[in-house]
């Protein structure tokens, strides 16, 4: 939990450094937007806490910290190179699908795949990220600066995975078995609301 607070913080210091002189406000605003832009859409929102989730229930299964920045850093490295792929107008088909299925595919993962192994989990994230990340990176303003903006959608993205994590853990702290409960019931409810994106629902 501490490793991915300080990726966060690291890379939101970052944004804020391209204020500083020699760097002005250009920037500054695409790290914003970049920010921005998965806190502006519910799926994205859905899958990356739903992949905080998942790896909270690796964690506990495997009674190890690793899977809790390993499994994120998985999603947020395959989304950069999603990124990459978007911004420089490669052709990846289905990308809205994908996006929508990432979301129950984790969901169910963290609902019922407890046994999951700790690389299955992070084949699995990584695989959808590279969704994501192409919808970024092709939805980048053409004034925007590609290093700040990918660093902002970076930074949310392993905040949206820490307050799933932080759900898990902090329920956890009052009862193990409700902690896990609540993971992954949220991971079901993900699901479900995965579906329903799909079907064009919601």
């Amino acid at each position: 939990m501490r490793i991915l607070t300080t990726l966060a913080a690291f890379a939101l210091s970052t944004g804020a450094a391209f204020a500083h002189p020699g760097h002005g406000g250009h920037d500054n605003a695409s790290f914003a937007y970049g920010f921005m832009h998965p806190l502006g859409g519910l799926d994205h929102l859905l899958a990356m806490i739903a992949v905080g989730f998942l790896a909270y229930l690796v964690a506990d299964r495997t009674s190890s910290k690793r899977p809790l920045w390993l499994v994120p850093a998985a999603f947020v490295g395959a989304m950069a190179i999603g990124g990459v792929l978007g911004a420089f107008a490669f052709d990846l088909p289905l990308v809205e699908l994908g996006i929508g299925l990432s979301i129950v595919a984790i969901g169910a993962a963290a609902a019922f795949g407890r046994q999951m192994p700790v690389a299955a989990a992070m084949a699995l994230v990584g695989f959808f990220a590279i969704f994501h990340g192409h919808a970024h990176g092709t939805e980048m303003p053409q004034d925007s600066a590609g290093l700040a903006y990918g660093l902002g959608f970076m930074a949310a993205t392993a905040l949206l995975h820490a307050a799933g994590i932080a759900a898990g853990l902090g329920i956890g702290k009052l009862s193990r078995s409700q902690g896990v409960l609540a993971a992954r019931a949220g991971g079901g409810v993900m699901a479900l609301a995965g579906v329903a994106i799909v079907a064009g629902i919601i």
